[in-house]
């Protein structure tokens, strides 16, 4: 599994917008699409929510091969 750590800068991401921004969705459009096909797991569970905020310290999970981890930019 590939496993990467994801800076921002904020207090949170929308959904979409991490997988957009972290290379795992080529447009956001891709990003609803892998959200409403179920492949999408936030901390363990499947969301259904495209534009769920993700926090510093939330684990992403795409189709058990990519694993984003969010954190604070310093």
């Amino acid at each position: 599994m590939q496993k990467e750590n994801v800076a921002i800068t904020t207090e949170f991401i929308t959904m979409d917008k991490l997988l957009k921004f972290s290379g795992v969705a080529e447009t956001g459009g891709q990003a609803f699409l892998m959200v409403e096909d179920g492949v999408v797991k936030l901390n363990g569970k499947t969301i259904t929510e495209k534009r769920k905020k993700v926090y510093p310290g939330d684990v992403v999970n795409v189709d058990n091969q990519i694993e984003l981890t969010v954190t604070v930019e310093a």
